[in-house]
């Protein structure tokens, strides 16, 4: 876990990896519940037997379940000491580059892109988080998050 005092040190870091974080694992268990909160219920995802005879050899996970890892990467490796609360405002570009097998470990990178300051004395941090499969060569997801930071 990375801790940065305050909010006015983050335009230093603009251009930087600032973390990459921790693994985490994708299993079947949340691939399935992803499933049923999206009603997203494709074969390649939620039909294992199926799946193993598809042209990934297993289920994969969505796109979309391995964009919401990115809350989950954030909270675990990156701490601003000085902020009260923090808003994910929103995405510029997402591209979901090479799928997650089930079973797979994922981490992130994040660099900071941009930094500007909001009202209320907030600042406004545009991230690229580069999402990687262990063992992979090409990363699985690549996004630029937009995240508001309040004192």
């Amino acid at each position: 876990m990375k801790t940065i005092e305050t909010l006015a040190e983050m335009p230093a870091l603009i251009g930087q990896e600032v973390v990459v974080s921790g693994w985490i694992t994708v299993t079947q268990e949340q691939i399935n519940l992803f499933a049923e909160a999206t009603g997203d219920h494709q074969w390649i995802h939620v039909d294992v037997e199926r799946a193993k005879a598809g042209p990934f050899g297993a289920p994969i996970a969505h796109g979309f379940l391995t964009l919401s890892l990115l809350p989950r990467f954030f909270e675990s490796s990156l701490h601003i000491a000085e902020t009260r609360m923090g808003v994910n405002y929103g995405l510029n570009k997402v591209r979901f580059v090479s799928p997650v097998p089930v079973g797979s470990r994922l981490r992130a990178r994040m660099k900071l892109l941009a930094c500007d300051p909001i009202d209320n004395k907030g600042m406004q941090m545009t991230w690229e988080v580069t999402t990687e499969r262990e063992g992979a060569s090409k990363p699985v997801c690549v996004a630029e998050s937009i995240a508001r930071h309040y004192p």
